[in-house]
């Protein structure tokens, strides 16, 4: 499954879709032994590199603790990738010499 290519909208929708899979568990407690592991599994396909893998770990644990579901990890994870993330890019400046 390869969602690192999905547009903005739709890794929005995906998020709030995964966050609120992570609320069956206040109905069926049972759903959070397989969700941990999917839940830190499609984390690591929504959001490619080191903070893809770290969200992943966070997302895991959070979903495994019991009580800690409220948190919407895979939306905040949207917003600190889209909204608060400023991508630093490298600035290429040549100068000519003049002859």
């Amino acid at each position: 499954m390869n969602l690192h290519n999905a547009g903005k909208t739709k890794k929005l929708a995906l998020s709030i879709l995964f966050d609120a899979l992570g609320y069956v568990s206040f109905v069926f407690p049972l759903f959070d032994i397989l969700w941990a592991p999917a839940s830190a599994y499609l984390m690591t396909r929504l959001y490619k590199g080191n903070t893809g893998k770290i969200a992943g770990v966070i997302v895991f644990i959070e979903e495994a603790l019991p009580m800690l579901d409220v948190v919407p990890t895979f939306s905040l994870m949207w917003l600190f990738t889209y909204v608060f993330k400023t991508d630093k890019k490298d600035t290429v400046i040549e100068v000519k010499q003049a002859e």
